[in-house]
């Protein structure tokens, strides 16, 4: 371990602009990967993400949104809208938090008693003992929780939760659909025939996002169409289209050609980003034009026609047979790479082009540790438990 304590350090939010006050904002962060408290801070993430999975707001990324979205359809009066917490992390406050959460664990959540104990007391090392280095001075977080701390995001999506278990039942009236993913927050409002009326309402409600324990959030009046994480989302005749939304200051440097990167990572690069394009847009027409812009963003890095082509026509394969794949045999598929997960092994290199090829490491693996010549195979071999090893994959 370097350092028991975590990294202070701030970054610039240049894609929000300068604001009113004529300085750039600014997003703090904490990084205690190096630090003590880092474990248990894992540990306690895993033990608060079936949690924050079982609260209604919550969803886990934009495909999912898309999903439930695709599902929906609204009278002819509603209307999306979004709103931004103001820097969430750092403006909850420890006490009433970790109070909150602890009285939810305690009487609404399945677990045992033990494991219960272990994570409420986990949650008090970690959230009370934020200490970290700025320069050459240490400091201790008397409250807020600091970006960088493993279990922030369930902690920050758990805790305003609570908040909304409360509050959106009073609005179901206006709003039929609402979800929230951390500090991100996109519903679908009824507007009020009467536009004083409905203003009036807007504005109650966004006192009512207000109203738990200090936290502020910008609301965005609803609209017809509004940017939400990496998608717009446009109300149609009462149906959701979404196209892909990118930030205004985003430069697209992806990698040049002659950077010294394995020859897969820019194989995936094209494969994921043909495939998130192709899952998030409602239209193909959107869809091809965001394709064909990636193309030309590529070009403009350096890389040819002649290599680019044939990536792209195997990416678009690919995409295609995924999306005949109905939701069942997708989950199969996940859950089957999540078997493998625990049956693989990994063998962390630095890149060099002058190296052995990862084939030529991989035929080695198979030959003298997979499967050596009247030896047993590693997946049948047994540890002092008796246990199979079971480990059938290499991950270079």
């Amino acid at each position: 371990m370097d350092s028991p304590f975590g990294q202070f350090y701030i970054l610039y939010k240049i894609h929000k602009g300068i604001g009113s006050d004529g300085k750039w904002p600014t997003r703090p962060v904490s990084s205690d990967v190096t630090s003590l408290p880092h474990a248990l801070g894992k540990w306690v993430t895993e033990a608060l993400i079936p949690i924050q999975s079982e609260q209604k707001s919550c969803f886990k990324d934009s495909f999912e949104l898309k999903a439930i979205l695709d599902k929906l359809a609204f009278a002819p009066n509603a209307l999306p809208f979004t709103a931004d917490a103001h820097s969430m992390y750092t403006n909850i406050k420890t006490e009433p938090a970790l109070a909150s959460i602890t009285e939810h664990i305690r009487n609404k959540v399945r677990m045992g008693d033990t494991k219960k104990d272990a994570l409420i007391e986990g949650m008090n090392l970690v959230f009370r003992n934020n200490l970290f280095k700025f320069g050459d001075t240490y400091w201790r977080q008397k409250s807020g929780t600091a970006m960088g701390t493993p279990p922030a995001p369930p902690y920050a999506t758990i805790f305003y939760a609570l908040h909304e278990d409360e509050m959106l039942p009073r609005w179901s009236q206006q709003i039929p659909f609402y979800k929230r993913f951390i500090d991100d927050v996109f519903g679908i409002w009824l507007t009020h025939e009467d536009p004083v009326q409905d203003k009036l309402l807007w504005d109650e409600f966004c006192r009512d996002m207000d109203s738990w324990h200090g936290l502020r959030w910008k609301c965005e009046a609803p609209s017809r169409s509004v940017n939400f994480m990496d998608l717009t989302i446009t109300i149609v005749n009462g149906r959701l289209e979404t196209t892909l939304f990118e930030k205004a200051m985003n430069l697209y440097l992806y990698l040049p050609p002659h950077s010294s990167h394995p020859r897969g990572v820019f194989t995936g690069l094209i494969f994921g980003q043909v495939l998130r394009i192709r899952r998030l847009c409602t239209h193909k027409r959107d869809a091809d034009m965001k394709i064909q812009e990636f193309f030309h963003r590529l070009l403009a890095r350096g890389h040819t026609q002649e290599t680019l082509g044939p990536l792209f026509d195997k990416a678009e394969a690919n995409a295609k047979a995924y999306l005949q794949l109905s939701q069942e045999e997708r989950d199969q598929l996940k859950h089957q790479k999540s078997l493998d997960a625990h049956n693989q092994v990994f063998l962390h290199l630095q890149y060099h082009p002058m190296d052995p090829q990862s084939r030529d490491i991989q035929k080695l693996w198979r030959e003298q540790v997979l499967q050596p010549e009247g030896e047993t195979p590693l997946p049948e071999m047994t540890n002092m438990d008796g246990t199979m090893v079971g480990i059938n994959k290499l991950v270079v």
